[in-house]
């Protein structure tokens, strides 16, 4: 398939802001100072990057709250 001439070129600053346009949202995060570092280095030390342990955390706390609703503890 060929590329559309109004499409810009694979591999350029246009093309990828044109790709997390269309793919993914941002969210900016606020933390005290210090925590960056505190939070980096625990993802690093697992293994990941700070926004692959945040999307992980986020998961799995609402997959954990979710079943909190379904079966409440009494």
């Amino acid at each position: 398939m060929k590329r559309n001439e109004n499409q810009p070129k694979a591999n350029t600053a246009e093309y990828k802001n044109a790709w997390q346009k269309e793919n993914v949202d941002r969210i900016n995060l606020t933390v005290s100072k210090g925590k960056k570092a505190k939070i980096k280095a625990h993802a690093e030390s697992h293994g990941e990057s700070v926004n692959g342990f945040v999307n992980r955390a986020i998961d799995e706390t609402m997959e954990r709250e979710k079943s909190d609703q379904i079966n409440p503890t009494e």
